[in-house]
């Protein structure tokens, strides 16, 4: 009853005032039917005041996100539930659901009264043009009574949340180098990788069962042969993000790093769904193992939080990548590199790995004077110089550059030795 005394709105305070004046003027006149008037305009404000204070605590609300996972620039549903639990109806209703700035104004919806144990649903859509984590809610609604003598506003405290993912682009289908761990660019060496027994024979030794013995090898040597027992050679790769902020230009949804996480979300989609097992490392020291069935999920909502770190050097993420390679693949996106950073990179290749690297420019993102935009692509050629010296395949990106376009560079292994040579002239005019 007190919090809806202190919701009755002007015309509730005018009842009461005009109650009181009644009230006074029937004392001093001695008019009865007056004094009626001033306690009927005094009940009905406090009647409003009972009647919303009551109900308030009556309300059950419930929110659904549909989807509650979405790619940037994609819409999500928001459906609320709301439901009278008291035996008396309530009026308008004016629901507002707080939402952060990213999502857009807050959107405003009027429902129309709920009688008794009566439920409705109202629903708006939201759409993110910046990857993130956002919270949807609290609900806020305004209860006011039919003749609009009191209104109050109750906040529900339930919150849920909306995962904006980045983009994810279907790429083409290439035959990747070092697809197969220990196995280079030759399928032929995996010939058990849908776990059938690789055919390589042994010389029989005490104790193999008779059963392994392969007598086609025998027969061709002379001597008793028998099936090793070799694991099935398995697709496995991993994507590198470098993080590092010196290695990143622009601001919002258009810089280049953000470029570098949709591509990284498009080929660990890409190679997750060719059946790699899947890992992802980041400069921000995270290592998310995306191999099992929720792989897919967890590895987009970590890329839709990942951010950029002030002090990220390639050396962590290197020593990052090392504490668990095993060979295969590794796909890395890089920012801008100096000549020594690119360098270390090279500590990357050990254990039969080969690794692929869509190296950044990120000056392209930005607008340069003619001198300046010439010594940036001086400083780029000569890392990309560098990491290909290394070993690894480079692939080189600028603003505007599709990742579709890039990708089956990849799987060129000439593409190394043209830009290399391209690479080298390059250097060699800059130098003179």
């Amino acid at each position: 009853m007190r919090d809806g005394l202190r919701g009755l709105t002007t015309r509730g305070r005018s009842f009461l005032a005009a109650a009181v004046a009644a009230a006074l003027s029937a004392a001093i006149l001695g008019e009865k039917d007056l004094l009626r008037v001033a306690v009927l305009l005094a009940v009905l404000p406090l009647l409003a005041a009972w009647y919303v204070g009551r109900s308030r605590y009556k309300l059950a609300c419930n929110r659904s996100l549909e989807p509650h996972r979405v790619p940037v620039g994609a819409s999500s549903r928001v459906v609320l539930r709301l439901q009278n639990l008291s035996r008396l109806p309530t009026g308008t209703l004016l629901l507002e659901d707080r939402l952060p700035y990213a999502l857009g104004s807050r959107p405003r919806v009027v429902l129309e009264r709920l009688g008794a144990h009566q439920a409705s649903s109202v629903a708006y859509t939201v759409r993110a043009d910046v990857r993130g984590r956002y919270e949807v809610g609290p609900l806020v609604i305004r209860l006011s009574d039919p003749f609009g003598l009191c209104e109050l506003s109750r906040a529900f405290p339930s919150v849920d949340h909306l995962t904006v993912i980045p983009q994810v682009t279907p790429l083409p289908t290439v035959r990747l180098p070092g697809e197969y761990a220990g196995s280079g660019d030759s399928r032929a060496r995996s010939v058990a990788v849908h776990g059938e027994d690789d055919a390589a024979t042994r010389e029989y030794r005490m104790g193999d069962d008779l059963r392994r013995v392969h007598w086609k090898s025998t027969a061709r040597t002379g001597e008793l042969m028998v099936r090793r027992e070799e694991q099935p050679w398995e697709s496995r790769a991993t994507v590198v993000l470098d993080t590092r902020a010196a290695g990143h230009r622009g601001d919002g949804p258009t810089a280049s790093f953000e470029w570098a996480v949709s591509a990284a979300a498009s080929i660990a989609v890409h190679l997750r769904q060719a059946g790699y097992k899947l890992r992802l490392v980041t400069g921000s020291g995270a290592d998310v193992d995306a191999t099992e069935a929720a792989g897919e999920g967890l590895l987009l909502d970590h890329l839709a939080d990942v951010r950029l770190a002030q002090r990220g050097e390639i050396t962590t993420l290197v020593q990052q990548v090392r504490q668990r390679s095993d060979g295969g693949l590794i796909i890395a996106l890089f920012g801008t590199l100096s000549t020594a950073e690119a360098e270390l990179l090279a500590g990357l290749r050990g254990n039969g790995a080969t690794c692929v690297g869509f190296l950044l420019d990120s000056t392209t993102w930005l607008n340069l004077p003619p001198k300046a935009r010439a010594e940036a692509e001086r400083a780029h050629g000569t890392a990309a110089l560098a990491l290909l010296q290394s070993g690894w395949r480079v692939i080189g990106v600028a603003h505007g550059n599709r990742l579709p376009v890039l990708w089956p560079q990849a799987a060129r292994g000439s593409q190394g030795f043209a830009l290399r040579a391209a690479l080298a002239e390059t250097v060699a005019g800059g130098v003179r």
